[in-house]
């Protein structure tokens, strides 16, 4: 009578299939029995002991190229290898924990895409009387600015909070917001271009919201997509733009020219 299992009930026994056997016996992980009289491979205990061990360790995540070597290690040497396994499944949880936050944000997404800080910007603008059309268009400009310039979107971020106490400067928002609306010849536009540049003068503190978007390197074309972003070619609202920087630039402000190479 023949000792030991076949491949099948030593698959079985482990809780692998016959393919993962054989797989671990090509990568010679599992050394591959001898044939009996019958033609059959019979596995033995120390057989399914080493099946035991590789498919243990393989479920535990250590990738298959390091187990044979872990498993003929000294104690050491394979606690030490264990440790590394286990710094880099650390990392690989931090990093699929990461991504799962990141899906839970996606049913928001505004917080997919930006810092809480600033969707509570956002939820406070309906409030303050924007329509959702201009807060969804505010959404888009603190999305492309934050990609464009990271270093620099916290300071902005602050000046705008700053800036939204003040009632003044809400109702010149509001009013530019609105000048989306008019012809690029309304009349009305040089008067609130001249306004609003008059009160980011007399207050240095939301003159930041401007100026801060600059970054380290290629700032002008930077700065150009998100000041251009809402403002199209030939539109109200680019005219209102460019007076507002026209007249800022006048009283000495640096403003990156968009166009500039």
């Amino acid at each position: 009578m023949s000792s030991g299992v076949t491949i099948g009930q030593a698959a079985a026994f482990v809780g692998v299939t016959v393919k993962t056997v054989r797989h671990y016996h090509k990568l010679d992980l599992v050394p591959e029995p001898e044939r009996d009289t019958s033609g059959y491979r019979r596995y033995s205990a120390d057989d399914l002991l080493r099946l035991v061990q590789v498919r243990t360790l393989a479920a535990a995540g250590v990738p298959l190229a390091d187990i044979g070597g872990l498993l003929d290690a000294e104690d050491a040497e394979f606690a030490e290898g264990l440790a590394e396994v286990e710094t880099r499944l650390n990392a690989q949880i931090d990093e699929l924990t990461a991504r799962r936050d990141t899906l839970h944000k996606l049913t928001d997404g505004n917080r997919a895409l930006l810092p809480d800080r600033a969707v509570a910007l956002l939820e406070r603008m309906p409030a303050l009387g924007f329509s959702p059309e201009e807060t969804a268009s505010s959404r888009e400009g603190l999305v492309l600015a934050k990609a464009l310039v990271p270093e620099q979107f916290d300071d902005h971020l602050s000046a705008i909070e700053n800036a939204v106490l003040d009632p003044e400067f809400v109702a010149l928002s509001r009013r530019g917001a609105g000048a989306a609306a008019w012809t690029p010849d309304d009349p009305r536009i040089p008067e609130l271009a001249t306004a609003m540049a008059d009160h980011y003068l007399a207050h240095p503190e939301h003159l930041r919201i401007v100026t801060g978007l600059q970054a380290r390197t290629d700032t002008s074309a930077r700065y150009g997509i998100v000041r251009d972003f809402g403002s199209d070619e030939g539109t109200a609202a680019e005219r209102l733009v460019g007076l507002v920087e026209a007249r800022l630039r006048a009283a000495g402000v640096r403003i990156p020219r968009p166009d500039a190479h």
